[in-house]
């Protein structure tokens, strides 16, 4: 027999939340492929320097709509975490989400400043070029790119663990968790 979900339906997410949620979400797994086959193709065809733009383009987007969600989670405090969930439970998802945070800033930042550096310019949508920040430098942007790297990296295997704590809560521990990001789910 299932259980009953251990919250209320306040205890879920906001629309704006939810979409700000998997509008980032989906963008980041492209952004991450694209990243991942483009750096794949060898020397500078037509195919991957358009890739380079849309990865560009859409870790600007990315940067942009982290900062928008970063001050709606401000203004719109999280729902509570279940009742039932341990003490360590929720330290863990606390300083996952923070460092998912972290990163939906730190990775399109650390882009910007390896285009920077390494002279190439970033032009949002091929209409809007944006300033560079820093100047040519070699060395940093090889510091730069490892960096952005490791980095993104790090993101995928956070996603990976927050997944699979979601998959957890929902049909393991089935206590409603996932739904409240996924409503039709209840």
């Amino acid at each position: 027999m299932a259980r009953q979900p251990s919250f209320a339906e306040s205890d879920s997410y906001t629309r704006g939340a939810i979409a700000f949620h998997w509008i980032i979400a989906l963008l980041m797994v492209c952004g991450f492929t694209l990243g991942w086959v483009m750096t794949s193709i060898h020397g500078f065809t037509p195919a991957k320097l358009r890739y380079f733009s849309w990865h560009k383009w859409m870790g600007v987007t990315v940067f942009a709509l982290a900062v928008l969600r970063i001050v709606w989670r401000f203004t719109h405090a999280a729902p509570p975490l279940p009742r039932r969930m341990s003490a360590w439970q929720r330290v863990a998802a606390q300083v996952v989400h923070l460092l998912l945070y972290v990163l939906m800033i730190a990775i399109p930042v650390t882009g910007y400043l390896y285009s920077s550096a390494a002279n190439v310019p970033v032009v949002y949508f091929g209409i809007v070029p944006l300033p560079r920040l820093i100047a040519p430098d070699p060395v940093l942007k090889e510091t730069l790119k490892t960096l952005h790297t490791v980095l993104n990296y790090g993101l995928a295997v956070l996603v990976a663990v927050h997944v699979a704590a979601a998959v957890k809560h929902q049909w393991i521990d089935r206590d409603g968790l996932l739904a409240r990001m996924l409503p039709f789910l209840k």
